[in-house]
């Protein structure tokens, strides 16, 4: 899978608000991922964000 900032992709675990669709803020070796229910901003490494990722909603 190839991902772009910007990219709406929808998790595979919820985040704790009850949302699990999130905005791509940054690309590399770290993912920031931004909730978009509660606007809340998270990082995670490349490996562990691409293992999460159920699905690409918008490119």
């Amino acid at each position: 899978m190839t991902f772009h900032v910007g990219d709406r992709v929808e998790m595979k675990k919820q985040h704790p608000c009850g949302g699990n669709t999130f905005a791509l803020l940054r690309v590399g070796m770290d993912f920031r991922l931004k909730c978009e229910q509660c606007g809340r901003e998270v990082m995670l490494p490349r490996k562990k964000a691409e293992k999460g990722i159920k699905k690409i909603l918008t490119e």
